[in-house]
C-alpha cells in the first residue's frame, strides 16, 4: 500500500501529464526547433485542416476537401473538393498554398508560430493568409501590409 506522501506525488504527476496532454490538444500549437514547413495539426498530416486551398480563390470561402482528391506537397497531404482544383494546385502550388505554410500570419509576424485556422482567412494580393482565430484576425487586419512585411522577414526562421 502506498503511503500518503507517495500517493499524493503520484496524483500530482498524473495531473501534470493530463494538463500537458490537454494543452497539446486544445491550445495553439506553437512550434519548436525543426518544425515542419507546413502546419498539419497535432494528430494529422493534412494541410489546411483538410480544406481545399484552391476554393478560397475560386469560391471565395473555405470548402472541405475530399480524400478522393489528394496530393502530397512539402511533406503534407492536401485535399481538394474536385479533381480540377487538385490539378490546378499541382500545376502551381505556390499560387494556392497558404503563406507561411498555413501557420497563423499574425503569429509569424510576431516571431513565432501558431496554427492557422481556415475559418479565419484572407486573400491579399493573390496570396492566401490564415489566422489563429477571429480575435487574432482582427488584430492582423489593423495593419495587414505591415504584418505581412514583418512575417516575410521572420519566415522561415521561425521554424528553426
Amino acid at each position: 500500500m502506498l503511503s500518503y506522501v507517495a500517493s499524493r506525488t503520484v496524483a500530482r504527476a498524473v495531473a501534470v501529464v493530463a494538463l500537458v496532454c490537454l494543452a497539446a490538444v486544445v491550445g495553439p500549437r506553437l512550434t519548436h526547433a525543426g518544425q515542419d514547413p507546413v502546419y498539419t495539426g497535432f494528430l494529422s498530416n493534412t494541410a489546411v485542416d483538410g480544406y481545399d486551398p484552391v476554393a478560397f480563390f475560386t469560391e471565395g470561402k473555405p470548402v472541405e476537401g475530399s480524400s478522393a482528391f489528394e496530393t502530397r506537397y512539402e511533406g503534407a497531404t492536401w485535399r481538394f473538393a474536385s479533381a480540377a482544383n487538385r490539378d490546378a494546385f499541382i500545376a502551381d502550388p505556390a499560387k494556392y498554398a497558404p503563406q507561411y505554410g498555413g501557420y497563423c500570419a499574425w503569429a509569424v509576424s510576431q516571431g513565432y508560430t501558431a496554427k492557422g485556422d481556415p475559418q479565419h482567412w484572407r486573400v491579399v494580393d493573390g496570396r492566401l493568409y490564415l489566422n489563429y482565430n477571429a480575435d487574432v484576425q482582427q488584430r492582423w487586419e489593423k495593419d495587414i501590409p505591415g504584418f505581412i512585411q514583418a512575417a516575410n522577414g521572420n519566415w522561415p526562421k521561425v521554424l528553426e
